[in-house]
Protein backbone atom coordinates (compact mmCIF):
# COMPACT_ATOMS: atom_id res chain seq x y z
CA UNK A 1 0.00 0.00 0.00
CA UNK A 2 1.60 3.69 -0.90
CA UNK A 3 2.23 6.23 1.65
CA UNK A 4 0.34 9.77 1.27
CA UNK A 5 1.52 11.82 -1.80
CA UNK A 6 3.55 14.42 -1.28
CA UNK A 7 4.97 17.60 -3.55
CA UNK A 8 7.82 19.98 -3.52
CA UNK A 9 5.98 23.12 -3.62
CA UNK A 10 6.35 26.20 -1.36
CA UNK A 11 2.89 27.14 -0.21
CA UNK A 12 1.14 29.04 2.58
CA UNK A 13 -1.69 28.09 4.75
CA UNK A 14 -3.97 30.57 6.18
CA UNK A 15 -6.59 28.47 8.36
CA UNK A 16 -10.15 30.18 9.03
CA UNK A 17 -13.67 29.27 9.78
CA UNK A 18 -14.36 28.05 6.19
CA UNK A 19 -15.83 24.20 5.11
CA UNK A 20 -13.70 23.26 2.13
CA UNK A 21 -9.77 24.08 1.20
CA UNK A 22 -8.76 26.07 -1.78
CA UNK A 23 -5.88 26.83 -3.49
CA UNK A 24 -4.68 29.70 -5.13
CA UNK A 25 -2.30 31.56 -7.07
CA UNK A 26 -1.51 34.85 -5.72
CA UNK A 27 -0.68 38.03 -8.49
CA UNK A 28 2.84 38.04 -6.81
CA UNK A 29 3.41 33.67 -7.50
CA UNK A 30 2.57 32.83 -4.07
CA UNK A 31 0.71 29.96 -3.73
CA UNK A 32 -2.41 30.22 -0.71
CA UNK A 33 -3.78 27.35 0.75
CA UNK A 34 -6.98 28.31 2.22
CA UNK A 35 -8.00 25.64 4.60
CA UNK A 36 -10.75 24.95 7.34
CA UNK A 37 -9.33 25.11 11.41
CA UNK A 38 -9.76 21.36 11.42
CA UNK A 39 -7.17 20.66 8.63
CA UNK A 40 -4.16 19.51 9.82
CA UNK A 41 -0.59 20.07 8.01
CA UNK A 42 -0.61 16.37 6.53
CA UNK A 43 -4.06 16.75 5.07
CA UNK A 44 -3.06 19.80 3.91
CA UNK A 45 0.13 18.60 2.25
CA UNK A 46 -2.00 15.55 0.48
CA UNK A 47 -4.93 17.72 -1.10
CA UNK A 48 -1.58 20.21 -2.51
CA UNK A 49 -0.04 16.85 -4.13
CA UNK A 50 -2.89 15.82 -5.23
CA UNK A 51 -3.43 19.45 -7.08
CA UNK A 52 0.33 19.66 -8.02
CA UNK A 53 -0.59 19.39 -12.14
CA UNK A 54 -2.90 22.11 -11.82
CA UNK A 55 -0.56 24.21 -9.52
CA UNK A 56 2.13 23.99 -12.50
CA UNK A 57 0.19 24.66 -14.79
CA UNK A 58 -1.18 28.10 -12.99
CA UNK A 59 2.50 28.81 -12.17
CA UNK A 60 3.27 28.78 -15.82
CA UNK A 61 0.33 30.94 -16.83
CA UNK A 62 1.32 33.07 -14.25
CA UNK A 63 5.04 33.37 -15.55
CA UNK A 64 3.31 33.90 -18.77
CA UNK A 65 0.70 37.28 -18.07
CA UNK A 66 3.44 38.78 -15.98
CA UNK A 67 5.65 39.11 -19.08
CA UNK A 68 3.30 41.55 -19.92
CA UNK A 69 4.63 43.94 -16.27
CA UNK A 70 5.49 47.28 -17.77
CA UNK A 71 8.56 48.86 -16.19
CA UNK A 72 7.41 52.37 -16.06
CA UNK A 73 9.95 55.59 -17.08
CA UNK A 74 8.32 59.03 -16.51
CA UNK A 75 9.07 60.96 -19.14
CA UNK A 76 7.20 62.77 -22.12
CA UNK A 77 4.85 60.29 -23.53
CA UNK A 78 4.85 57.92 -21.28
CA UNK A 79 1.17 56.09 -20.98
CA UNK A 80 -0.78 55.95 -17.88
CA UNK A 81 -3.93 54.50 -17.34
CA UNK A 82 -7.34 55.64 -16.09
CA UNK A 83 -10.36 53.83 -16.42
CA UNK A 84 -9.37 51.82 -19.21
CA UNK A 85 -7.71 54.61 -21.21
CA UNK A 86 -4.13 55.45 -21.86
CA UNK A 87 -3.29 59.29 -21.06
CA UNK A 88 0.22 60.28 -21.88
CA UNK A 89 2.73 61.90 -19.37
CA UNK A 90 3.66 66.17 -19.78
CA UNK A 91 5.89 67.07 -17.35
CA UNK A 92 5.53 70.52 -16.49
CA UNK A 93 7.05 73.59 -14.96
CA UNK A 94 4.93 75.89 -12.48
CA UNK A 95 2.18 73.10 -10.91
CA UNK A 96 1.75 73.50 -7.45
CA UNK A 97 0.43 69.63 -7.10
CA UNK A 98 2.73 67.08 -7.80
CA UNK A 99 0.14 65.61 -10.52
CA UNK A 100 -3.23 66.13 -12.41
CA UNK A 101 -5.10 64.60 -15.00
CA UNK A 102 -6.27 67.86 -17.55
CA UNK A 103 -6.54 68.80 -20.95
CA UNK A 104 -6.35 64.68 -21.99
CA UNK A 105 -2.73 64.12 -20.39
CA UNK A 106 -1.58 63.46 -17.13
CA UNK A 107 1.01 66.58 -15.72
CA UNK A 108 3.62 65.81 -13.84
CA UNK A 109 5.74 68.23 -11.94
CA UNK A 110 9.45 67.90 -13.44
CA UNK A 111 11.35 68.69 -10.61
CA UNK A 112 9.90 65.17 -9.13
CA UNK A 113 11.41 63.76 -12.18
CA UNK A 114 14.86 65.66 -12.49
CA UNK A 115 15.99 65.30 -8.50
CA UNK A 116 15.08 61.41 -9.21
CA UNK A 117 12.04 61.24 -6.51
CA UNK A 118 10.75 58.22 -7.94
CA UNK A 119 8.90 57.31 -5.02
CA UNK A 120 7.26 60.68 -4.85
CA UNK A 121 6.49 60.26 -8.17
CA UNK A 122 4.66 56.75 -7.58
CA UNK A 123 2.85 58.16 -4.58
CA UNK A 124 1.40 61.08 -6.31
CA UNK A 125 -0.37 58.30 -8.81
CA UNK A 126 -0.87 56.55 -6.04
CA UNK A 127 -3.25 59.40 -4.28
CA UNK A 128 -4.67 60.23 -7.59
CA UNK A 129 -6.05 56.83 -7.80
CA UNK A 130 -7.29 56.43 -4.37
CA UNK A 131 -9.25 59.29 -4.88
CA UNK A 132 -10.77 58.70 -8.37
CA UNK A 133 -11.41 55.26 -7.00
CA UNK A 134 -12.86 56.00 -3.50
CA UNK A 135 -15.52 57.84 -5.65
CA UNK A 136 -16.10 56.01 -8.42
CA UNK A 137 -16.23 52.64 -6.07
CA UNK A 138 -18.69 54.25 -3.48
CA UNK A 139 -20.94 55.01 -6.42
CA UNK A 140 -20.57 51.25 -8.25
CA UNK A 141 -21.12 49.77 -5.07
CA UNK A 142 -24.29 51.51 -4.14
CA UNK A 143 -25.40 50.82 -7.53
CA UNK A 144 -25.12 47.16 -6.98
CA UNK A 145 -25.62 46.48 -3.34
CA UNK A 146 -29.16 46.31 -3.31
CA UNK A 147 -29.29 44.06 -6.81
CA UNK A 148 -26.93 41.92 -5.06
CA UNK A 149 -29.33 41.96 -1.60
CA UNK A 150 -26.70 43.13 0.57
CA UNK A 151 -25.95 46.54 2.75
CA UNK A 152 -22.13 47.32 3.14
CA UNK A 153 -20.48 48.79 6.12
CA UNK A 154 -17.88 50.63 4.55
CA UNK A 155 -15.78 51.09 1.04
CA UNK A 156 -12.37 52.02 1.13
CA UNK A 157 -9.86 52.04 -1.61
CA UNK A 158 -5.43 51.51 -0.53
CA UNK A 159 -3.14 49.55 -0.98
CA UNK A 160 -4.07 45.51 -0.77
CA UNK A 161 -0.62 44.10 -1.85
CA UNK A 162 -1.74 41.28 -4.51
CA UNK A 163 -5.56 41.33 -4.14
CA UNK A 164 -7.58 43.33 -6.13
CA UNK A 165 -9.93 43.56 -3.13
CA UNK A 166 -11.37 42.14 0.13
CA UNK A 167 -14.33 41.64 2.02
CA UNK A 168 -14.82 41.85 5.74
CA UNK A 169 -17.05 39.85 7.86
CA UNK A 170 -17.61 42.50 9.33
CA UNK A 171 -19.18 44.07 5.77
CA UNK A 172 -16.45 46.29 5.05
CA UNK A 173 -15.42 46.30 1.54
CA UNK A 174 -11.75 47.56 0.10
CA UNK A 175 -10.99 47.90 -2.89
CA UNK A 176 -7.12 48.02 -4.53
CA UNK A 177 -6.01 51.58 -5.79
CA UNK A 178 -4.65 50.13 -8.77
CA UNK A 179 -8.08 48.81 -9.82
CA UNK A 180 -9.07 52.72 -10.90
CA UNK A 181 -6.67 51.78 -14.09
CA UNK A 182 -9.16 48.95 -15.25
CA UNK A 183 -12.51 49.59 -17.81
CA UNK A 184 -15.55 50.70 -15.67
CA UNK A 185 -17.16 47.33 -17.02
CA UNK A 186 -14.02 45.41 -14.79
CA UNK A 187 -14.28 47.68 -11.93
CA UNK A 188 -18.05 47.20 -11.92
CA UNK A 189 -16.78 42.99 -11.92
CA UNK A 190 -14.67 43.81 -8.75
CA UNK A 191 -17.31 45.46 -7.17
CA UNK A 192 -19.92 42.63 -7.43
CA UNK A 193 -17.53 39.48 -7.16
CA UNK A 194 -16.57 41.32 -3.66
CA UNK A 195 -20.24 41.81 -2.49
CA UNK A 196 -21.39 38.38 -3.59
CA UNK A 197 -19.31 37.34 -1.02
CA UNK A 198 -21.30 38.86 1.47
CA UNK A 199 -23.49 35.45 0.64
CA UNK A 200 -20.49 32.98 -0.30
CA UNK A 201 -17.09 33.37 1.50
CA UNK A 202 -15.58 30.89 -0.92
CA UNK A 203 -15.09 30.54 -4.99
CA UNK A 204 -17.81 27.74 -4.82
CA UNK A 205 -20.31 27.41 -7.50
CA UNK A 206 -22.90 28.75 -5.36
CA UNK A 207 -20.83 31.95 -5.35
CA UNK A 208 -20.00 32.39 -8.80
CA UNK A 209 -23.60 31.65 -9.44
CA UNK A 210 -24.13 34.60 -7.37
CA UNK A 211 -22.45 36.87 -9.60
CA UNK A 212 -23.84 35.62 -12.67
CA UNK A 213 -27.33 36.66 -11.38
CA UNK A 214 -26.21 39.92 -11.40
CA UNK A 215 -23.72 39.93 -14.12
CA UNK A 216 -24.08 37.15 -16.90
CA UNK A 217 -21.20 38.46 -18.50
CA UNK A 218 -18.53 38.42 -15.33
CA UNK A 219 -16.39 35.62 -17.11
CA UNK A 220 -15.47 38.05 -19.47
CA UNK A 221 -14.90 41.02 -17.40
CA UNK A 222 -13.03 38.69 -14.86
CA UNK A 223 -10.96 37.02 -18.13
CA UNK A 224 -9.80 40.88 -18.87
CA UNK A 225 -8.75 40.99 -15.66
CA UNK A 226 -6.93 37.95 -15.44
CA UNK A 227 -5.09 38.55 -19.00
CA UNK A 228 -4.29 42.42 -18.38
CA UNK A 229 -3.72 42.90 -14.38
CA UNK A 230 0.06 42.43 -14.46
CA UNK A 231 -0.42 45.98 -16.73
CA UNK A 232 -2.25 48.32 -14.12
CA UNK A 233 0.81 49.56 -12.42
CA UNK A 234 2.83 52.48 -12.34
Amino acid sequence: MSGPMRCDLAYEVIRSNRATTDIIIERDGRIVVRAPQWADDGLIADIVAAKQYWIFQGLAEWRDLNATRVLREYRNGEGFLYLGRSYRLLLVQDQQAPLLLKDGRYCLRRDLVEQGKVEAVQAAFRDFYRAKGLARLRERVAYFAPKVGVVPLEVEVRELGHRWASCSPQGRLAFHWKCIMAPPTVIDYIAVHELCHFHQADHTDAFWNEVDKVMPDFWERKEWLRNNGAGLDV
